[in-house]
């Protein structure tokens, strides 16, 4: 848009009482927000979608909306989301003042997620703009002991600035106050590899920052039951076809740093994810030792036909020696009936270290 109507854009904006924050190359260690890695807040799907996701755990809510205009944010969209957490912790890494307020140019974004930088790319950079702007979140993460419930889009506002003869000058967004919060606190953001991006299955996106987030680089690693797993995705698939996938993944072992194995107790079916020693990137912090957890209670509405089916053959599963240490008490939200059925098993055995 021209100069003169940009202006008029700004009346009532934020951005008339935030300080910009220009990023300067768009190089930054990729980073991810852990509250973002853990819960359903994006649809796996790139067909659009509508359907609401509810999720609650415990004292944990999540409520995500998609408007019928563009459809609900995906995985791919969240994208844009780490490239922005990246560049904040690299610029407070350096002294540097930061703010809601990014102020950059498509280049540097695209270039930070690995994607290449023609019109082509650009325009989908402007649609996943407006499918963070539309999508309404409501949660009770981080809200403090009131249980209060905050509301609030990915995106509050973004804009282009072209010239007259339509040559993009750079781009501006104000993120929301929730996520800028949770990266500016240090401890709730974890690096990632940077082959992340290549993954090409919503799933698969979306299971790399299960492992990350919950795995880390434990030498356990962590123990899912699929049936959590399915209501912690917020997948619209069937859970039939949500396993399939599972294990088609496990077949493939594309997650980089990490190894999926399928393993079986009587009817249940569970998914171990376990670091190599393949990680390009350094740890901030250990994330909480291995603890066999539980769920009070999920509920879920999804995403559609889960992506990872429409990919190429499967290869062969990895070879597992069961390890019999499983999650202990450390995370609620991790596993749903697992925990119960431990401490039947187990008595005074089953008793863990214990973490917020």
């Amino acid at each position: 848009m021209s100069g003169s109507s940009r202006q008029d854009g700004k009346h009532g904006s934020e951005r008339q009482r935030l300080d910009p924050f220009v990023v300067a190359t768009g190089d930054a260690s990729p980073r991810d927000q852990r509250d973002l890695m853990e819960r359903p807040f994006f649809s796996l799907s790139k067909t659009p979608r509508i359907k609401p996701i509810l999720y609650k755990a415990a004292d944990v809510e999540v409520q995500v909306l998609g408007m019928p205009e563009h459809g609900m944010a995906t995985i791919w969209d969240a994208d844009v989301l780490i490239w922005a957490a990246s560049q904040i912790v690299a610029a407070e890494n350096h002294g540097l003042r930061t703010s809601r307020f990014f102020r950059f140019t498509p280049y540097q974004l695209l270039r930070g997620v690995g994607r290449p930088t023609g019109n082509q790319q650009y325009l989908l950079l402007k649609a996943s703009l407006a499918r963070l702007q539309s999508t309404v979140i409501a949660t009770t993460i981080r809200n403090g002991v009131q249980w209060r419930r905050r509301q609030f889009s990915w995106i509050n506002e973004w804009e282009e600035m072209t010239t007259r003869e339509g040559r993009v000058e750079g781009m501006e967004f104000v993120l929301p106050e929730w996520f800028y919060n949770g990266v500016v606190d240090r401890s709730l953001v974890l690096t990632i590899d940077p082959d992340y991006f290549r993954l090409t299955g919503g799933i698969e996106r979306w299971l790399y920052r299960v492992a990350r987030k919950h795995a880390g680089h434990q030498p356990h690693g962590w123990l899912f039951e699929i049936s959590h797993l399915h209501d912690k995705s917020g997948s619209l698939a069937r859970i039939s076809d949500f396993a399939l996938d599972l294990r088609r993944i496990a077949l493939r072992q594309p997650l980089p740093g990490y190894r999926l194995s399928i393993e079986r107790e009587g009817r249940r079916e569970l998914l171990r994810i376990r670091p190599v020693q393949q990680f390009t990137v350094p740890v901030d912090e250990p994330v909480n030792s291995i603890g066999r957890s539980g769920a009070t209670g999920v509920g879920t509405s999804g995403a559609g036909l889960s992506a990872d089916r429409a990919h190429g053959p499967q290869l062969t599963l990895w070879p597992e020696t069961r390890n019999p240490a499983t999650n202990l008490d450390s995370n609620r939200e991790s596993n749903s009936s697992l925990l119960a059925r431990g401490k039947r098993g187990r008595g005074a055995g089953a008793a863990g270290r214990r973490t917020p």
